[in-house]
C-alpha cells in the first residue's frame, strides 16, 4: 500500500470510528507576531544605545537629569517619526521648520549656542554619525520593546 492510498484510508477509518483529527495552522500566528514587532534587532539596538545614548538617557532609557525618559516618548512615536527625530531634528526651542532652514536667525542661534552664550542643544541630530544611522531601526526595536514591556532593562539575548 502506498502513502497516497494509506492516508485517505486512515482518515476515513478515523472519521468512521469517531476520532477527531485537528490540524493547526501556525503560520498566521507567526505572521501576526512578526507584524507586531518593529524591524530591527533588539540586541543590536541595545548595544548602539549603550554606546551612543545611555550617557544622557541612562542605561535603561528611563531618563536622567540630562535627558528625558525615552520609553514614554517612544510609546507615542511610530518608526518614521522616531527616525526623523533622531537623525534630523535638533531641539533648540525654536520651531522645527525654522531650525531646519538655512536662515540667518538659525545661524546666529547656532553661533550663540556654540559659544555657550545662549541655551544648549538638548539632543544632537545623529544623521552624520554612521553607527547610529546604520542601526536606527535597531535602536527603535530596542526602545519599542522596552516601552512595551517585552524587554527588561538589562542586556537582551543576542
Amino acid at each position: 500500500m502506498t502513502l497516497r492510498t494509506a492516508l485517505p484510508l486512515t482518515l476515513a477509518a478515523a472519521f468512521i470510528t469517531g476520532c477527531a483529527l485537528e490540524v493547526q495552522n501556525r503560520q498566521p500566528a507567526q505572521e501576526l507576531a512578526q507584524a507586531a514587532r518593529p524591524p530591527g534587532s533588539v540586541y543590536t539596538g541595545w548595544r548602539v544605545f549603550q554606546e551612543r545614548c545611555a550617557g544622557c538617557h541612562g542605561e535603561a532609557a528611563t531618563g536622567t537629569a540630562k535627558a528625558p525618559n525615552l520609553l514614554e516618548r517612544v510609546q507615542t512615536l511610530g518608526p518614521r517619526s522616531f527616525v526623523s527625530r533622531v537623525l534630523y531634528r535638533y531641539d533648540w526651542g525654536i520651531p522645527a521648520a525654522q531650525a531646519g532652514s538655512e536662515s540667518a536667525a538659525r545661524e546666529a542661534l547656532v553661533e550663540e549656542i556654540l559659544q555657550r552664550r545662549q541655551g544648549a542643544i538638548q539632543m544632537p541630530a545623529w544623521q552624520g554619525e554612521p553607527r547610529v544611522q546604520a542601526h536606527i531601526a535597531d535602536l527603535y526595536a530596542w526602545l519599542s520593546a522596552r516601552a512595551q514591556g517585552t524587554q527588561g532593562p538589562g542586556r537582551p539575548t543576542p
